[in-house]
């Protein structure tokens, strides 16, 4: 992060950081960019990630990903990938590990919200822990698939934690993507 402000003048404001609760919780983010997983390591607590199984073949850097316990899924077989989510995150929270989830499963351009799946809020629904909504605008310096990277601000809104006691992972998948939608037509 450090290397891209000196380099690339890339900034980032941060709003909401106190909403960072204490206890390990599910971190819900939309997906835009590359920058957002090298961000979120500084921004949150210890933290390991839901990811397809093909970052994990990726010489060195996916080799360096399997040793931060991650989630890997096959994307190809949607029962036995939501089943594994929810085992396994529900594992990772119970060790004090914040979870982290990009709910519409791949990389968006930018200004584009996919649909949310519900394994993060499923995560919630079977531990008990909240739900910290993250918005960021980073799509607009480090495009989806683009080498290329524009100087500026990248906007973090950390949300509000969401207690899911009470609502269903739909309910839940709802809301956040609401949230969502708000935060990306303010910022």
């Amino acid at each position: 992060m450090w290397w891209l402000k000196v380099v690339l003048n890339i900034n980032v404001n941060i709003i909401g950081k106190d909403n960072i609760s204490n206890s390990a919780s599910v971190i819900v983010s939309n997906h835009q960019s590359t920058w957002e997983t090298l961000a979120l390591q500084t921004i949150f607590p210890h933290q390991t990630w839901v990811l397809k199984q093909e970052l994990q073949w990726i010489p060195i850097f996916g080799w360096g990903l399997v040793l931060l316990k991650p989630i890997i899924i096959n994307r190809g077989e949607k029962l036995k990938a939501i089943k594994k989510v929810i085992k396994e995150g529900s594992a990772r929270i119970k060790e004090g590990i914040f979870v982290v989830v990009f709910p519409e499963g791949t990389r968006k351009p930018y200004g584009q919200l996919g649909e949310y799946q519900n394994g993060g809020m499923a995560i919630a629904k079977k531990t008990g822990c909240d739900v910290i909504p993250v918005y960021h605008n980073a799509g607009k310096l480090w495009p989806k698939g683009s080498f290329t990277k524009q100087p500026g601000t990248i906007t973090v809104v950390i949300g509000t934690p969401i207690n899911p006691q009470g609502k269903n992972a739909s309910t839940l998948t709802k809301e956040v993507r609401e949230w969502t939608l708000d935060m990306q037509e303010k910022y």
